[in-house]
């Protein structure tokens, strides 16, 4: 499931790109899984569909999906993230839940965190 927030500091295609990659990454689109058609996803977000048609470009530009006329446009293999990191990000999420921080807040420490390379000073 993709939540567009309009009020969000990133762009409705960041948002769309970004959730489908973590999905991917988490392995909740499992390989060959058949993602809905530009069109469909944007009528569904009720988003242009030239910012869904944006989203896929970059994943299929990441690695993270393909798309054939036919088949239509699916996971690629061999994304997932694996289990010893996306078992890292639910114990933070959860940690930041119950020190009482909302989303932006936990992002906010990620994003320090992977700047600064994970370091501790």
């Amino acid at each position: 499931m993709i939540i567009i927030d309009p009020s969000a500091a990133t762009s409705t295609v960041e948002q769309i790109r970004s959730q489908l990659a973590a999905q991917i990454r988490a392995g909740q689109l499992e390989v060959d899984v058949r993602l809905p058609p530009v069109r469909q996803l944007a009528a569904d977000l009720r988003v242009a569909p030239g910012s869904v048609a944006k989203a896929y470009k970059e994943l299929e530009g990441a690695g993270l999906i393909r798309t054939a006329r036919a088949a239509g446009t699916r996971v690629n293999a061999g994304q997932a993230t694996g289990r010893l990191l996306l078992d890292a990000a639910r114990s933070f999420a959860l940690a930041a839940q119950q020190q009482g921080l909302e989303l932006p807040e936990a992002q906010g420490l990620l994003a320090n965190a992977w700047v600064r390379g994970g370091s501790r000073t």
